[in-house]
């Protein structure tokens, strides 16, 4: 089954973009077969910055996209609302790919469900 997750909140400050990782996880740990596409929008870009430090305990979102990387799963961010918080590639996680409106179009199709957060 493919799943397409896409993002719309920052990092921090909310736990939006939190559940929305926590919730791929459980996916990808169901159903290791499934395709995970996890598309970043709006401040949710900020989710795939490289070197965030949070406190002991505390959830972080770059350790949490890695882990969707590592299981194989893509990680896209909208090219737009990263220049428009002018973030590069060089800034942000390795195996994060920038991306477009079209890319989240043909995901959208190719998707046999689609989560909003």
């Amino acid at each position: 089954m493919k799943h397409l997750i896409l993002l719309n909140d920052p990092p921090y400050g909310t736990e939006r973009s939190f559940n929305g990782l926590r919730m791929t996880h459980a996916l990808t740990k169901s159903d290791p077969e499934a395709e995970v596409s996890v598309f970043l929008m709006a401040d949710a870009v900020l989710c795939a910055k490289a070197g965030q430090q949070t406190p002991d305990g505390y959830y972080n979102l770059e350790r949490m996209l890695r882990r969707v990387l590592s299981a194989k799963g893509r990680v896209l961010m909208c090219g737009t609302c990263m220049d428009a918080r002018g973030l590069t590639e060089s800034d942000m996680i390795e195996g994060a790919s920038r991306s477009t409106m079209d890319e989240l179009a043909q995901a959208t199709l190719a998707a046999d469900k689609v989560l909003v957060f």
